[in-house]
């Protein structure tokens, strides 16, 4: 018998660097790393002969890679990725990172910075990959089913308190402002970058349970308005997996209501995205379910859009006219004067329920309702809503489509794309090939010829 070909393996110097980095012994290193292991339920038996076998190349199995990490990053002060020990599959990166729902605190810090160092250093870690709606559930199950975290506290790393808190929270309010004006074109990128670079080291960082769990909340917050942003340059892929993150770091903050919004503001909108109305519904019933007694009127309201909209694409009138209802009930007993509302749900108005209504009624092929809803939108977005008030000129004109109002449906699209030449938004642009679709069968008239001649620069 022929003998085995011998395997080459490359010294591992990531490894080696890290180690040095925090000033620790083989010895030492394999005791951290154990001391992890048994605090996560494993009987773990390295000594320095197993540490000097990864540096020369060996790929421990299981979750030791994770464990390795967390044991480095405690002594470091700081998060340590699988990929900056050496021992990350990119194969196995660019298909899984960011999809899991945690079933650990530990676990959930590790997998959302693994997801943004990836997203910051990897910018084609995702080129090609794939989303389907049906895998947003599966976390929506999970996070219906979890219990809360019994702690957060960590007692490792520089220390953060409440000013770090509020710091990403205006933070947060900032770039929130500037994606609302220019699209997230413009502000994708610093947002990624700050959580990376800054986000991270505090998540790793030592904080009391209370702290932490509004840390958790804070950083939910931006992870989500990380993956509206993807969706709106053209990247459901990688939005699906930062919506998954933040529903767990909103379950780490015990914020269910949060929690209720990502699958129904996020996840559900995605799911419409991609097509898929049934898992539209099935995501905004989970959010009303599991934040059930949590939640302010408003954001009972944003729930039953969603939901709502689900069954208008199903083509369902009667029961989205029913859920509907129960939306605009639920907006008229809210008090935007009460101080109840978080931030996060502050800026759901009448504007915003109109816009809801608008997609209802032109996906249900109702274009008076649908016209009069999108100009009650109109009227309630102010001008900083640039975004949104395209959106809504789009809903307009192709409720003016179904009335056969052609001229008057370019004269409104021509509005809409002026305004979207000032964004950078693959939303807004996927919004305007759907009102050129709805235009085809009236491609000879001139009115229609005028408004496809506007857009070909655009296109170019």
């Amino acid at each position: 018998m022929a003998a085995r070909p011998l395997v080459a393996r490359q010294p591992n110097e990531r490894l080696q660097a890290l180690i040095q980095e925090a000033g620790c012994s083989n010895a030492g290193l394999a005791r951290r790393v154990n001391m992890v292991g048994s605090e996560r339920g494993l009987d773990l038996r390295y000594d320095k002969t197993s540490v000097a076998r990864w540096l020369r190349g060996q790929q421990p199995r299981g979750r030791a890679p994770g464990i390795i990490a967390e044991a480095l990053g405690r002594k470091l002060g700081r998060t340590v990725t699988i990929d900056e020990i050496g021992m990350a599959s990119g194969k196995n990166l660019a298909s899984g990172v960011g999809l899991q729902f945690s079933p650990t605190v530990t676990g959930a810090v590790e997998q959302v910075c693994e997801l943004w160092r990836s997203d910051v250093g990897r910018r084609d870690f995702l080129s090609g990959s794939t989303v389907a709606a049906s895998a947003l559930v599966e976390p929506s199950r999970d996070w219906l089913i979890t219990g809360p975290d019994a702690q957060v506290a960590r007692s490792a790393g520089a220390r953060v308190g409440l000013a770090d808190v509020r710091a990403v929270r205006a933070m947060t309010e900032a770039l929130v402002d500037l994606d609302h004006r220019f699209g997230s074109g413009h502000v994708r990128p610093v947002v990624v970058h700050y959580l990376n670079s800054v986000v991270s080291g505090m998540l790793s960082g030592s904080y009391r349970d209370a702290v932490g769990r509004q840390l958790f909340a804070a950083t939910a917050r931006l992870t989500e308005l990380a993956g509206y942003m993807a969706v709106d340059t053209g990247q459901p892929g990688l939005a699906q997996r930062y919506y998954i993150q933040a529903l767990r770091l909103a379950q780490a903050a015990g914020d269910r209501a949060y929690g209720g919004y990502v699958l129904a503001a996020s996840m559900s909108h995605l799911a419409a995205q991609l097509g898929n109305p049934r898992e539209i519904a099935q995501l905004a019933r989970a959010a009303q379910e599991g934040s059930r007694g949590h939640v302010t009127p408003r954001a009972e309201a944003m729930f039953l859009a969603a939901e709502a909209r689900g069954h208008a694409l199903l083509g369902d009138a009667r029961t989205c006219q029913d859920v509907a209802g129960r939306a605009v009930a639920a907006l008229d007993r809210s008090d935007p004067d009460s101080g109840d509302d978080p931030a996060w749900i502050a800026h759901f108005d009448h504007a915003y329920l109109a816009d809801e209504l608008a997609h209802c009624h032109r996906d249900l092929g109702h274009a008076q309702a649908a016209a009069r809803t999108a100009a009650e939108a109109l009227d309630g977005h102010p001008a900083t809503r640039a975004r949104r008030r395209a959106i809504g000129l789009v809903l307009l004109a192709a409720a003016q489509v179904q009335q056969r109002e052609v001229e008057q449906a370019c004269h409104t699209g021509a509005r809409a794309a002026e305004l979207l030449g000032t964004l950078r938004s693959s939303r807004g642009a996927e919004y305007l090939e759907d009102l050129q679709a709805r235009l085809e069968p009236f491609r000879d008239e001139p009115a229609v010829r005028e408004f496809a001649a506007r857009l070909e620069p655009q296109a170019a």
